[in-house]
């Protein structure tokens, strides 16, 4: 055993029974190294799920008039994963608590090789739309990565490197989903819309190298370790709803666009299935890499304002879409959508930085009603915060459903998505209101429901 090992009280299993990373000392000498080692393989196979679950988006750009599936069928199968990876979010976040978080990125991991493989059988004409919706709804599973992986890096690191680490992990894993674009538009450059399979011959391998490196190099912390009552705990705190209604607005747009952009091009616009690859990769890879930003920019002078003003902004990029519509402009429009996917982006960082911050604050104030020492009180708001990850992230993902089915209803009525985007300016407003009346105002306070402590979240 290494002495950062025996530092941190690691035992057989890859367990980590002695886990302070508020301890200066006990940080800067082991649990850095160890949190940043266990961030690194987080990440990639986070990337790996999200690729998987965003796989029937590039699929669809395969799908020519041979496969015999209309616009609105389409957007109904790039829906089906959406669903099914937010329902799967909540008991993905249990497991950390149940089995660990490295033993369930092993498990997480070698579940996505049935959807991946199972793509590889059918993906070809003559295929029932029927086994198509069953498939696409088994690659759900690659959602769920998202919040099980989220909840446990969330354990790892100190608060105040924790819009950093989560802003990394969320946005190296949320770039799985412009990657497996590239792959897609390159495949279709090269062999042409008849070779969907190519694609899975890309991913299978990665899977197994995510399954391996999680075995070999990850831990699993004693003190989350069945703590299952944290997420009923959660769920009684109206904080956990505010902000699963603001991620719905973030993530939402970020996983809902991501699904819909290829079609939104082709239906719209009349763009090929090449032209439109050629194009959609942009945005997510942009709201993916910026996402971290929004976590850090949130470390520097909070989440809250962040995420308000970003709102704002992203009200004003439907917008754009919006005019750009109207007048017909393809160029115009592309800018419009690639700034929802960077405004959703660093909202995504920014909720999900306040996320620890609310909890903790709420933790501290109420320590000494509840007889807690600050260790005590601190290690509550990890429990809790890694909860509320998990159902934010449930909630948040779903959004992304009712952006396809958006799109879906948008395109069938009026063959434009106009209405929908009018509807998205609609609920960002919501979002920004909401964020503006319980957490910014400066006299704005709420009341700990438990202990009666009156708790303020202007600077979360």
């Amino acid at each position: 055993m290494s002495v950062a090992a025996e530092a941190a009280g690691t035992r057989g299993g890859r367990w980590i029974d002695d886990w302070r990373p508020e301890d200066p000392g006990f940080w800067e000498s082991t649990g850095k190294k160890i949190a940043n080692r266990n961030l690194w393989f987080s990440v990639f196979s986070e990337h790996i799920g999200f690729s998987i679950w965003s796989l029937f988006a590039v699929l669809t750009l395969f799908m020519g008039d041979a496969y015999h599936i209309d616009t609105a069928g389409k957007f109904f199968l790039v829906s089906m994963p959406t669903l099914v990876g937010s329902v799967l979010r909540l008991p993905y976040s249990m497991a950390v608590a149940v089995f660990g978080g490295r033993n369930w990125t092993i498990i997480s991991a070698a579940l996505l090789l049935v959807p991946a493989i199972l793509a590889a059988i059918v993906m070809h004409p003559g295929t029932s739309y029927t086994t198509f919706m069953v498939v696409a709804a088994i690659a759900g599973v690659g959602g769920g990565n998202f919040a099980s992986s989220m909840t446990n890096i969330n354990a790892f690191f100190r608060e105040s490197e924790k819009g950093k680490a989560l802003g990394l992990n969320a946005g190296g894993g949320n770039l799985g989903v412009a990657v497996i674009q590239l792959v897609g538009l390159l495949i279709i450059a090269t062999a042409g819309t008849g070779s969907p399979r190519i694609l899975l011959a890309v991913y299978i391998p990665l899977i197994v190298i995510a399954l391996v490196g999680a075995a070999l190099f990850m831990d699993n912390l004693s003190t989350v370790r069945n703590d299952t009552g944290a997420l009923a705990e959660a769920a009684k705190d109206a904080q956990t709803w505010i902000l699963s209604f603001l991620y719905i607005g973030t993530f939402g747009s970020f996983i809902g666009y991501s699904f819909a952009f290829g079609l939104v091009l082709q239906n719209q616009f009349g763009r090929t299935p090449l032209q439109a690859a050629s194009i959609t990769f942009i945005g997510p890879l942009l709201g993916s890499l910026i996402r971290p930003v929004g976590g850090m920019l949130s470390d520097r002078i909070g989440g809250t304002r962040v995420t308000f003003w970003n709102f704002v902004a992203m009200a004003v990029s439907a917008l754009i879409c919006i005019w750009a519509s109207g007048i017909k402009s393809l160029p115009l429009f592309v800018v419009g959508f690639v700034l929802l996917f960077i405004t959703s982006g660093i909202g995504n960082g920014s909720v999900y930085k306040m996320i620890p911050a609310i909890f903790r604050t709420k933790a501290l104030a109420s320590s000494e009603s509840r007889g807690w020492d600050q260790q005590g009180a601190l290690l509550w708001a990890r429990r809790t915060s890694g909860a509320v990850i998990g159902i934010a992230g449930a909630i948040g993902a779903f959004g992304g459903l009712l952006i396809n089915l958006a799109f879906r209803a948008s395109f069938q009525s009026t063959k434009s998505g106009t209405p929908a985007f009018w509807a998205f300016v609609a609920f960002y407003a919501v979002c920004f209101v909401v964020t503006y009346v319980v957490y910014l105002r400066r006299s704005k306070a709420a009341t700990d429901p438990a202990t009666g402590s009156t708790v303020s979240y202007a600077s979360a």
